[in-house]
């Protein structure tokens, strides 16, 4: 397993190996193009080949791609919804020219409709988003912290939509450990915890964990993050967390403050060795 952080593609996708190799990281998450919106900027073969070169040099072995904040499977309007299946499908095309293990995305907010009715339009929103690809990056779906009517906030709703959609190219979830905890899931109590979520989703989906400490209480629903150790999960969670991800192979990327991410990418590599 490798661990670590989220890092700006500022200037071109090429320069962020070097960023995140300056934090100490042996894994990197990027967005390929604004997550706030707006136009993607190309990724020229040169491009691509830079990234790879780049990567190779600095030694980071691992890349996911996180999908833009604005995705809404669910969302009753048609404009939004099916912006968000272009975004995801162009998203994995350009995951895999990149070379990047995997694509995560939230899911959205289910707005007025009843659970049942966003599970399936999200499904079906999915399964057009995958319809035809071929490429090698697979698709994560991360948990969210439950605000309102957000969506995928309990494993059982991601368990349903990933059973619905039922493509091979979904594999599973990105675990993000604050969302979690603000979703009502103990990490301080991690037998339990890790119970729970066998029971609702299978421990053999969790693809990759964002290791987050958090601002705020359990079951605050929530999307605080904080340093590991600084936050309300705490540092002996994480020390169980790390541990499990290092059995079962789990990559594990911060997204915890830029200033002082660098501690905690050494703080979690201490913690592997310790375990």
């Amino acid at each position: 397993m490798f661990i670590g952080c989220h890092v700006s593609i500022a200037g071109g996708v090429f320069k962020a190996p070097e960023r995140a190799a300056t934090l100490g990281a042996e894994a990197m998450q990027i967005f390929t193009r604004s997550p706030q919106g707006g136009k993607a900027p190309e990724l020229t073969p040169k491009i691509c080949e830079q990234f790879k070169i780049s990567n190779l040099k600095f030694k980071i072995k691992e890349v996911v791609v996180h999908t833009p904040y604005y995705i809404n499977f669910a969302s009753e309007n048609n404009r939004i919804r099916y912006g968000s299946i272009s975004v995801l499908r162009d998203e994995l095309e350009r995951a895999s020219l990149l070379g990047a293990k995997y694509v995560m995305t939230h899911l959205g907010s289910a707005g007025q409709l009843p659970e049942k009715e966003a599970n399936a339009k999200t499904i079906e929103a999915l399964k057009k988003s995958l319809e035809g690809y071929a490429g090698s990056t697979e698709l994560l779906i991360e948990n969210a912290a439950g605000a309102g009517k957000i969506m995928g906030s309990k494993f059982s709703q991601i368990a349903e939509i990933i059973k619905g959609v039922n493509h091979p190219k979904l594999v599973g979830i990105c675990l993000d450990t604050q969302h979690s905890f603000a979703s009502g899931y103990d990490w301080r109590d991690f037998q339990n915890t890790l119970q729970k979520i066998d029971s609702e989703i299978g421990l053999d989906k969790i693809k990759l964990i964002h290791a987050n400490d958090s601002k705020t209480e359990l079951a605050s629903n929530k999307d605080r993050h904080e340093h590991i150790g600084k936050g309300l999960i705490g540092q002996e969670a994480f020390k169980n967390i790390v541990t499990f991800a290092q059995a079962k192979n789990i990559s594990m990327i911060l997204e915890t403050p830029h200033e002082g991410v660098m501690k905690d990418i050494e703080l979690l590599k201490n913690l592997r060795s310790a375990s």
